[in-house]
């Protein structure tokens, strides 16, 4: 009898260890805020350890349960791991009442909690108080950062008819530095006729002038934040994405020095960072004048937000003192690159394993000179391309550089091409239209993905690039060694050139035509041959159409792959289902703490007017913020024709 019993007791320890082993259990419980003031609500998310094969319930509990409301259980359905719910707090009533800890308990197989503090309601002048005190600690925190800041500007002509359109533009790129006030270092770019043009970008008439630190200037509300100079004024409460926010009117007091931001701010109510600010700062004499701008922060890493966008208009504003004129333009301004060392290859060391011995007889350990001229030439190759992204001008590896593969093996598995070492496709950070190559690497700028308007016109451009590797065209290998890169980041456009000959680009195009004849993009070519010709139609554009390291999409004799302008329909303006270019800015969003580029996910809008096509034009940011994103995603909506 005995044996028995301990057999069946052997029997149900096996059932349950195996039960166990098999089935999911409780990884963690995730909470949406550290931090809420009492009455507001938290959302918990449960996660599991693989997904569930059938829909289980996850028990929950919180402590003290008298000042956080929950569901008894939460399901997480079958085919998923995770399921979230919602957790109300109480607003407490208590004079003098505290900070209370709360923690949130689930139990499926094992226990797994999570805590956050529910803090009082706090009376508009503590709630400033916070703001001031995190605005400081924001000002000391970007003292420490030196982003990469690009300002692409836009100016406007309004017609008898009030048709607006671009007929000029200015563009700086430089790495910000917040130690002596906002100061732009610019990048020298071998392309302008001289540094002291970029440095002026005198507008069209001699009637005014871009100065970069200007809108440099533009990432920070007040370097002295001091509560004591202005007066605040609350609005209302208003979600930009899933952050909440405070609204709230800000001027400066009457005798309060010049300079100072007056506007409208957005403060998030977890921790009452400022994450959004709008308006301009008042003046300091009547000789200067501040633009007005729409200033925006991402939640970078946690309990970071940090500048990332920055919209700036005057729409036909008249300043009557000299040597003011009629200001008429708008400009985005773009940040990124604030982790630079995550972009370096440090962290390799913890990757490599070293064997005590090689077993593999049949490697040959010597390269015949073919396979010796490849290794080099590659070699020259990834010395460029590790350049570019340690500095923060090309993006690391990641969906977009995925798109542009797929186009790529389209092109050369249709054409049966044969081309050592393989083609990798590589995305530069920067808003110029410019495509080119670095040896077997094709690389397309992101804001020439952005307005392309769909996948036979990136076939295109892909197919002209791959055109040069296909015929041959090589990388000067003097990049193969190293020391050529030993030059500052700001002097990397005087360094650095991979544009090709005349001779070279005419080779390209004709390759190019060939390979899209045999590719899935044959029948699709008159969106390109459309994006061409709008192209061509904005050659005011001129510091969007210059390149910072190729060649130009159009020079002087014609455009790049002609052949498809002449057999496009014709461009009609007027026409609101024909869209030949994007704005700026409708393809990917930015990372800027990673640098990472991700699809945008933009439902399509209907326009209603020809106006709102806006080829290659510039447009306001709405970015979804979010918290807690430690790849700092945000996604930018805006008004994107559909294709």
């Amino acid at each position: 009898m005995r044996y028995f019993r301990t057999l069946a007791l052997l029997f149900v320890a096996w059932s349950t260890a195996a039960f166990a082993a098999s089935s999911p259990q409780l990884m963690s419980v995730n909470l949406s805020a550290p931090t809420v003031i009492g009455g507001n609500e938290v959302h918990g998310t449960v996660t599991l350890n693989s997904a569930a094969p059938y829909d289980v319930e996850v028990s929950l509990a919180a402590d003290p349960a008298s000042v956080a409301k929950l569901p008894a259980s939460v399901t997480v359905p079958a085919g998923s791991n995770n399921a979230s719910f919602a957790i109300n707090t109480v607003r407490s009533t208590a004079m003098g009442a505290g900070d209370a800890v709360i923690t949130v308990y689930g139990n499926y197989g094992v226990t797994k909690s999570g805590s956050f503090t529910v803090v009082p309601p706090v009376s508009f002048a503590q709630i400033i108080d916070r703001v001031v005190e995190r605005e400081r600690t924001f000002v000391s925190t970007m003292k420490s950062m030196h982003p990469l800041a690009e300002t692409y500007i836009q100016d406007l002509h309004e017609d008898k008819n009030h048709n607006v359109q671009p007929v000029n533009d200015h563009y700086f790129l430089g790495r910000l530095d917040f130690n002596r006030g906002p100061q732009d270092a610019l990048f020298q770019n071998q392309h302008s006729s001289s540094f002291s043009a970029l440095l002026s970008m005198i507008s069209t008439g001699a009637t005014h002038r871009f100065l970069p630190s200007g809108f440099a200037q533009m990432v920070m509300l007040d370097a002295n934040f001091q509560k004591s100079n202005y007066d605040f004024t609350y609005i209302r409460q208003e979600f930009l994405g899933e952050a909440r926010c405070l609204v709230i009117d800000v001027q400066p007091k009457e005798k309060a020095p010049g300079g100072l931001f007056t506007g409208r701010i957005w403060v998030e109510d977890r921790e009452f960072n400022i994450v959004r600010f709008n308006g301009t700062y008042s003046a300091q004499s009547r000789y200067t004048y501040y633009l007005h701008f729409d200033s925006w922060r991402l939640n970078v890493q946690p309990h970071l937000w940090l500048p990332a966008y920055v919209y700036i208009e005057e729409s036909g504003t008249k300043l009557k003192s000299p040597p003011f004129h009629t200001l008429y333009f708008k400009a985005q301004t773009r940040l990124w690159a604030y982790d630079p060392e995550s972009l370096k290859h440090d962290d390799a060391f913890t990757d490599i394993k070293l064997d005590s011995s090689v077993d593999d007889h049949t490697a040959i350990a010597d390269k015949s000179p073919v396979e010796a001229q490849r290794l080099w030439e590659r070699m020259a190759e990834d010395n460029a391309v590790d350049h570019l992204q340690k500095i923060g001008l090309l993006a690391p590896r990641g969906d977009v550089d995925k798109v542009l593969q797929t186009v790529t093996n389209n092109l050369i598995i249709t054409n049966k091409l044969e081309i050592e070492p393989d083609v990798r496709c590589r995305v530069l950070l920067t808003t110029p239209l410019e495509s080119f190559t670095i040896g077997h690497t094709i690389v397309v700028s992101r804001g020439l993905i952005d307005v392309l308007p769909d996948e036979a016109s990136l076939a295109v451009v892909i197919a002209h690039e791959l055109g040069h590797i296909a015929l041959g065209h090589r990388l000067n290998t003097n990049l193969a060694f190293t020391d050529r890169f030993f030059f500052p980041d700001l002097a990397t456009f005087q360094h650095l050139d991979f544009a090709r000959s005349p001779a070279d680009e005419e080779a390209a195009d004709k390759k190019g035509m060939e390979l899209l004849q045999n590719s899935p993009y044959k029948d699709k070519l008159a969106s390109a041959g459309l994006f061409l010709k709008a192209l061509q139609d904005h050659a005011a554009l001129s510091n969007l159409i210059r390149p910072h390291l190729g060649n130009r999409m159009r020079q002087h004799n014609g455009m790049r792959m002609a052949a498809l302008v002449a057999t496009s329909p014709a461009l009609d303006k007027q026409r609101i289902d024909q869209i030949a270019a994007l704005p700026l800015g409708s393809r990917v969003s930015l990372n800027p703490w990673s640098d990472q580029l991700n699809l945008m996910k933009i439902a399509p809008v209907a326009l209603l007017s020809p106006q709102e096509k806006m080829s290659f034009e510039v447009a306001p940011f709405f970015p979804y913020l979010s918290y807690g994103a430690s790849d700092g995603q945000a996604e930018v909506a805006q008004n994107v024709p559909k294709p």
